[in-house]
Parts: structure tokens; C-alpha cells; sequence
């Protein structure tokens, strides 16, 4: 398979290595400093899961150089999926079809309208990693995972195909025939996870050993999942509990990607987690004051 990674930051370069040690074809579609960082530096991944250099590196800076794809996965930030769109029709026309692992889930519309339904498959990947000075992968924890499946009953050969592909791969993979399900049990956990150690400025560690600052996050998770309910995905209770019992699974120095840019103060996809859940709950009438708080203080540092 012929696959394209958009965007090579740590999750795009973590999951396009992967691909590419099981002996995939893998390109990198990449912006003008990241591949200045490219032909400097290389791209390794530094891993609790095994070390990988990825040799040989290919990557390009528009999609027009490149003339066979079949799946593009795209692994950019919320806020430069509008500056994407344009290389995606690019990729689409050559018969591809997009997986993205973006945050959130407003995405899934604009994807939708702008390539086609039958286009746009559902994806979402769990895993704690960031870039070093070199632009090197460093991949910290045990979750390396991504679950997948078809949105739309003519992605199903494709779905299935990328399913053998993957489960080659050192990663964890699961196919899902209900994504949408899937989708939003890790759009509440991330929401959760992201606003707590955003806002109170902390890795996980200290969040659950304080007992206030732990039942803030609870309410985070139990507000989501009232959302959820709301667009016809509920969770169980038992479900409930396991989202917010996931954080004991996790290292005491782990924390969120956003919080991690905010460390290195770089932009925050605030409003495509926290933010799309308030615009979300506007259109079913549903309050959800403890994310409303999250997202005023989170916002202060969007930019």
C-alpha cells in the first residue's frame, strides 16, 4: 500500500516509522521547515516499544510530487486542517482515501464536505509522544494504539486491507465496525485529560493524588459524556469509570499533547477539543459549566 503521512509531527513521524518498519511504502508530506528539520537531522522514533531510524526517509512538500496513493493518513494539528484541504483534493483525485487521527470531531464534517463522504474513513489514535530539539520521536509510554473503520459501507475493502497492513506493524491496532462509538468515548477522554492538565499547568501525577483537583476531571468526564448521550453515542456507567481510571495506567510525569505545547509554547488545539465540545453542546441545549471554566483559562494561552 502506498501510503502518505500528513504532517510528521510526533504522532504522523511516530505512526508513518511503524508503518514503514513492517515494509510499507511511506512518504511523508511535510511543510517547509519540518523538512529543512528532515534533511538536517533525519527521523528516528525513541520508544519504551523499540527504536527505529527511519531509513530511507521520503518525504515531500506538495502533494502534485507524488503520483500513486492510496491512503492518506493525516496526523496534523486542528488548526492547520483548513491549510490541508487543498493537498487532500489533490490526493483524493489520484484515488486515495483519508484516515485522520486529528483531536476532536468537528473535523469529521469539514473532511466530509470538502472530499467527499465516501472518502473519509474514521480514525483515532491513543499515544503519549513528543519531538526532542532534533525532531526526533520520543515515545514514553505503553499505549502506541489506533482504532479505525469504515464511516461509509464502501470503505470496508480499504478498512480491511489497512487492518492486515497494520497488524504487521509495532503498534496496537483495532478495527471497528463502530467507529463513530469508538470516536467519541476518545473524544470525552481527551477532552477530560487535555483540560485538566492544560489548565492546572501539571502532568497526571499530582492531578489524581488531589482529590479536588481529581473530581474536577471527573466532572470533565461526566460532562462529555453527557454530550455523548446527546448526539446518540451514550456511555455506560461502567464506561464512565474506566475513562476516568485510565489516568492510573499512566507514568506520574504523563501529560497531554496540549499541555506539552503549552510547555513549549506553541499554538493549542483548545478549540477544536474543549471549544467544539461548547459548540456542540450549543446546538442540544446542553450546559457543561466545568468545561466552559476549562476552556476560559486554557484559552488565555491559545496563541
Amino acid at each position: 500500500m502506498k501510503i502518505v503521512i500528513q504532517g510528521a509531527g510526533a504522532l504522523g513521524a511516530y505512526f508513518g516509522g511503524r508503518l514503514q518498519e513492517a515494509g510499507q511504502d511511506v512518504t511523508f508530506l511535510v511543510r517547509k521547515g519540518r523538512a529543512e528539520q528532515l534533511r538536517q537531522h533525519g527521523l528516528a522514533i525513541n520508544s519504551v516499544k523499540g527504536n527505529y531510524k527511519i531509513e530511507p526517509l521520503h518525504f515531500i512538500e506538495k502533494a502534485e510530487e507524488l503520483e500513486e496513493v492510496d491512503l492518506v493518513i493525516t496526523a496534523v494539528k486542528g488548526y492547520h486542517l483548513q491549510g490541508a484541504l487543498d493537498d487532500l483534493k489533490t490526493f483524493v483525485k489520484k484515488g486515495a482515501k483519508v484516515l485522520p487521527l486529528l483531536n476532536g470531531m468537528e473535523h469529521f464534517d469539514v473532511l466530509q464536505r470538502a472530499l467527499g463522504k465516501e472518502n473519509v474513513l474514521g480514525g483515532l489514535a491513543f499515544i503519549i509522544a513528543t519531538l526532542d530539539e532534533k525532531g526526533h520521536v520520543v515515545h514514553t509510554s505503553e499505549q502506541h494504539r489506533i482504532v479505525f473503520g469504515p464511516l461509509d459501507p464502501s470503505q470496508k475493502e480499504m478498512a480491511e486491507e489497512f487492518r492486515r497492513i497494520i497488524g504487521k506493524a509495532n503498534v496496537q491496532s483495532e478495527y471497528s465496525d463502530q467507529i463513530n462509538q469508538a470516536l467519541w468515548e476518545k473524544y470525552v477522554f481527551i477532552t477530560a485529560f487535555s483540560g485538566i492538565t492544560t489548565a492546572s499547568n501539571m502532568p497526571i501525577g499530582p492531578v489524581r493524588s488531589t482529590k479536588e483537583t481529581f473530581s474536577v476531571y471527573k466532572d470533565l468526564v461526566k460532562e462529555m459524556a453527557e454530550l455523548a448521550k446527546a448526539y446518540g453515542y451514550p456511555l455506560t456507567d461502567e464506561k464512565q469509570k474506566g475513562i476516568i481510571h485510565t489516568v492510573f495506567q499512566l507514568p506520574e510525569d504523563s501529560t497531554s499533547s496540549m499541555h506539552q505545547d503549552k510547555r513549549k509554547g506553541l499554538p493549542l488545539e483548545v478549540e477544536h477539543l474543549q471549544g467544539g465540545a461548547l459548540r456542540m453542546a450549543e446546538k442540544k441545549g446542553c450546559k457543561l459549566p466545568v468545561l466552559k471554566t476549562i476552556y476560559g483559562l486554557i484559552k488565555l494561552f491559545e496563541k
